[in-house]
């Protein structure tokens, strides 16, 4: 009898049942898109401390070098950032060089620690063991088939549109698998691979000369001496750093700003002013859900109050024939609860549609995506609300329900 009645008055049950949607919707939807933006935030801080870059925005060297969806501040000398990397303070140090893509992927040249600052695990393949080896992460192989032993070509600048090097490609020697972090979506190579590329001289010298940078072998200490000092008019685009002690993240940046032409900028600090400038936009959007699931339990409310004041004449005679005041109060709290509940799943079915709408728009523009969508606590407390709105706004029509006259209500018929 409760659906029924919900279906007799299919145009307010709609109106209804829309506004909680929309609502639930909304709320559900910046709550699913807060979490998975926070997890890849933190996923892609794993290991990282603090970022070594040319002067400019510190936001801007942060999303370049760590999320590598913005264009970087410059380049640094590798001697410069040679120095901080063997500072007392500095536990650990990745170097990177980035400015080329293959068709919208970003090629990074860097050291084989990166790998596994990720935790990254290798599908197919080895790791590179000579320049222009390269190994492809997981999205970037899947969205473009690449396989072992493919040549890419890379093309200046961190867009398609740039000039292709098309004197020189790099060999794919490895596939990494998903990691839900940044590594998913790049190309990574040796800096020796980034530097030949752009360098108008021949390096063969170089390229003969190339050793893994990861293993620090104490018995070539002059080897790497002179690398280094081969290194020493070279540039880099940007350094991750991990110290040695929490503590020096309070010291250390500062030392840099303040001492040196290069910039440090401390990844947590800058993505958490970031999200508390995205915070305001979300809050009031998040008040504007709440005030829209207010409406839909007034109008919800005024729905069965109608419905009520309609059929009190039916409702009469379903007491005549034998039914309870609590069966026929019962009855007005169910259709609440179904028009509430119905409007919870819905609104959740709603933002997931949202979030993946979202997620396609993210992954043509910056190539990330947010495909991990569960069930958040905070949405269970949506719920709660659901049902505490679908008792409220049935709560006045049931106790007129029950306190009914049923000897006025038919002698008046």
């Amino acid at each position: 009898m409760s659906i029924k009645n919900i279906l007799s008055k299919p145009l307010s049950s709609f109106i209804s049942l829309a506004l909680l949607t929309l609502g639930i919707g909304i709320i559900s939807l910046l709550l699913q898109l807060n979490s998975l933006i926070k997890d890849q935030m933190d996923n892609n801080l794993r290991g990282i401390d603090m970022v070594v870059g040319a002067k400019g925005s510190p936001l801007q060297l942060i999303l370049s070098s760590v999320y590598h969806v913005d264009s970087p501040t410059g380049n640094i000398s590798y001697k410069e950032a040679e120095k901080i990397s063997n500072n007392r303070m500095v536990g650990s140090s990745i170097k990177l060089l980035y400015g080329d893509n293959h068709k919208g992927y970003r090629i990074v040249g860097t050291e084989k620690k990166f790998i596994d600052l990720y935790k990254s695990v290798f599908e197919e393949g080895k790791e590179w063991e000579k320049p222009f080896e390269v190994i492809v992460g997981s999205k970037v192989h899947k969205n473009l088939n690449i396989k072992i032993g493919d040549k890419l070509v890379s093309s200046h600048g961190l867009r398609e549109t740039g000039e292709s090097h098309e004197d020189q490609s790099f060999e794919v020697v490895g596939l990494l698998k998903p990691s839900n972090s940044v590594i998913d979506q790049l190309i990574i190579t040796s800096p020796e691979s980034v530097w030949d590329i752009h360098d108008t001289h021949n390096h063969n010298d170089t390229n003969d000369n190339f050793e893994n940078e990861n293993k620090h072998d104490h018995e070539h200490e002059d080897e790497h001496e002179h690398e280094h000092d081969e290194y020493d008019d070279k540039e880099i685009t940007a350094m991750l750093i991990k110290f040695s002690s929490p503590m020096n993240i309070i010291q250390f940046p500062r030392q840099i700003n303040e001492t040196t032409n290069l910039q440090a900028a401390v990844p947590s600090y800058e993505i958490s002013r970031l999200f508390k400038l995205f915070g305001f936009g979300i809050d009031t959007i998040s008040y504007l859900a709440y005030l829209i699931i207010i409406v839909s339990g007034f109008s919800l409310f005024i729905n069965l109050f109608n419905a009520m004041n309609e059929r009190k004449y039916e409702m009469a005679l379903i007491r005549t024939i034998g039914a309870t005041r609590f069966q026929l109060s019962s009855m007005i709290i169910l259709e609440s609860l179904i028009l509430t509940l119905l409007g919870f799943g819905l609104g959740l079915l709603f933002s997931r549609f949202g979030v993946m709408f979202v997620s396609s728009l993210m992954e043509e523009s910056i190539n990330y995506n947010l495909s991990s969508i569960k069930i958040l606590s905070e949405e269970l407390w949506l719920l709660v609300l659901s049902v505490i709105l679908g008792v409220l706004s049935s709560l006045i029509p049931a106790i007129q329900v029950y306190k009914m006259n049923i000897s006025k209500i038919l002698a008046d018929a």
